[in-house]
Formats: structure tokens, sequence, C-alpha cells
């Protein structure tokens, strides 16, 4: 029976990437929880799908922003929408499968404190040519003080039921994670200072200083296109990748562990990536890069440590769709 489920509201983004969405949408529909809102963020596509996501999916709610808001600001916005006790954020480009909400609700049952999951994400069978189930996250380690890098677990193996049992990881993955509304409330909202990439690995190191648990469900499974409105080789994923790698460093590490990763930035990061880009001819990806990281010189980058107001404070209105 819905009333004896908790509700949740799963919250997705599109961004000039329809046919991916509707996808979701359809995988979706086949699901069997009973207790569910989806919402779906148009982060200021070129057209507005509305009217065509409505007609096919009456029952979403779809709430178009006029501004691009990034990951964290348009996942943000679907928050502030929702009803839920409990908020699954899924990309766009992934595909659910039956059972993996069930899953991540009874975790939150069975762990004290959990703050945050995300399920076992494969990578989808249409953009790789393996046997066998391709996993793309089963975890991660934690992010290098030196470096500023981590490494995903579990990535580019074929699932063979090494992970069979949930357990505790460094960081959740965006492209799939539940969190409770209790903890947003406790902890904030998602950083928008991030914009794209490193916003959830911000927003778990609040998560984890707040108290809770940070955990894998391998047993709960979903499949991952990755990088379908941005591209795997762009510009503006070069630029925030690297900006966000020393925002990330600057807003969680003590002042000696960031003088090691200036070090390691200045003396190994700089000339490497300079010289690589050169090599291979890319001349806006070194522009940007350089572009990224000067960033951090500018005024406007001391912006980036003001927190966000707590859910609790923000006037409970839907935003019109």
């Amino acid at each position: 029976m819905a009333e004896n489920q908790p509700l949740v509201s799963l919250i997705t983004i599109n961004y000039n990437s329809l046919g991916v969405t509707t996808e979701m949408l359809d995988s979706v529909r086949k699901l069997q929880y009973p207790n569910l809102e989806v919402i779906v963020i148009d982060n200021a596509s070129k057209e507005n799908p509305g009217p065509e996501l409505l007609g096919k999916y009456p029952e979403i709610i779809f709430i178009r922003s006029e501004e691009n808001l990034g990951f964290s600001g348009g996942n943000n916005l679907g928050i502030k929408a929702s009803k839920g006790s409990y908020l699954y954020f899924i990309n766009n480009d992934t595909e659910l499968i039956e059972g993996s909400i069930e899953l991540l609700l009874d975790l939150f049952q069975n762990v004290k404190n959990l703050g945050a999951v995300s399920p076992l994400i494969y990578h989808h069978p249409e953009v790789h040519k393996q046997s066998g189930e391709l996993i793309q996250y089963a975890g991660t380690t934690p992010v290098n003080a030196m470096t500023a890098r981590n490494e995903t677990i579990g990535a580019n193996q074929i699932d063979e039921g090494q992970f069979d049992h949930p357990y505790p990881t460094s960081y959740v993955h965006g492209a799939a994670m539940m969190v409770p509304r209790a903890v947003v409330e406790k902890v904030g909202m998602m950083p928008e200072e991030f914009f794209l990439y490193y916003e959830e690995l911000d927003w778990c190191e609040q998560i984890r200083n707040g108290g809770f648990e940070i955990y894998v469900e391998p047993r709960a499974k979903i499949y991952h296109k990755e990088s379908v409105s941005v591209g795997k080789m762009s510009t503006l994923k070069t630029f925030y990748l690297t900006r966000n790698r020393i925002l990330f460093t600057r807003r969680n590490r003590s002042g000696f562990e960031i003088f090691l990763f200036s070090v390691f930035l200045i003396f190994f990061t700089v000339p490497k990536n300079l010289i690589l880009y050169l090599i291979k001819g890319e001349w806006q990806h070194a522009k940007v890069f350089l572009k990224a990281i000067f960033w951090h010189l500018k005024p406007e980058s001391k912006n980036a440590f003001k927190p966000l107001p707590q859910l609790s404070s923000i006037i409970s209105s839907n935003p019109k769709v």
C-alpha cells in the first residue's frame, strides 16, 4: 500500500537532452514502487521540453529554469519543490532497475545515522561492448590531500558478485544518490558554488561533518550512459574539473594540506597538463585550464565560501511549472 511506504521524490535535470530524459522516464514508469513523485528540472534548454514531456508523462512535476543553474542549482530547485521524506537524485542519462528504490530505503532503516547512499552503477549496455554487466561505480576512496584526486572502486570490472553487501564509502555518485530530507534540513542543500563537478564530494563532506554515514548499496543497481549533456572531452568539462578540484581543497582541507596541494599543483599538475594539451594541439583546453586556475586569484572566488540557507528557512512554495 502506498500509504505505508515513504514518499520518495525522484529529482532529475534535463539540459538539451530530451531523448535520454524520455528513456529515463520510461524506465521509471516500469517501477513498482507505489509512492513516488518525479520532478524534472529543465536547466534552460534551447527549446522548452515542457509541453512534450507533460503531454507524454502527465504524472511528472515539470519545472523550467530560464537560467542554467548547474547541477547543484538545478537539483536544489527540485528540492524546494519536493515533498518526499527521501530525495533520490538521478541523472537524466540513467535507466532505473526494478527494486532499487526499495533496497535503498531499507538501508536507511538498518544503518544508524545514514546520510546518503548510492546504488551500484553500471555502464549502460549501449555504451560498452563487454559481455556481462560492466561496473562504473561501487564506491570511492577518500580524496588525497596532496593530489585532490581519488579512485572509483570497481570501475570497469565485470560484475561477478564481488560487491554483494552494503558498506561505507567516502562519497556517493552524483548520477544516483538518495538523501533523507531530514539530512538536507540539517546540513543544507547542495553547494551551488561548484556549478558542475565535485559538488557531490563537497556535499558528502558536509553530510559527514554533520555526523552522518555515507554508504553504497550494491544490491540496488542502475544503468548510466554518462556525459550526455556536457560531452566527454569538452572545454566546459576541463574548466570545471580543474577549477573545482582546487575549490574542493580550499573548502575542505586544513592550511598545511592546502600548502601541500598547492606545491603539487604548481610543480606537477600545471606543467604536466599544459605539455599534454600542447602536444595534442588542444589549445582551447590549455586556455581554459589556465583560466580555471587563475579564477582562484580573483576576488569573486571568495563568494564560493558563503553557505546556502538551510532548507527549513526557505518558504515552502513550489516554483512555477
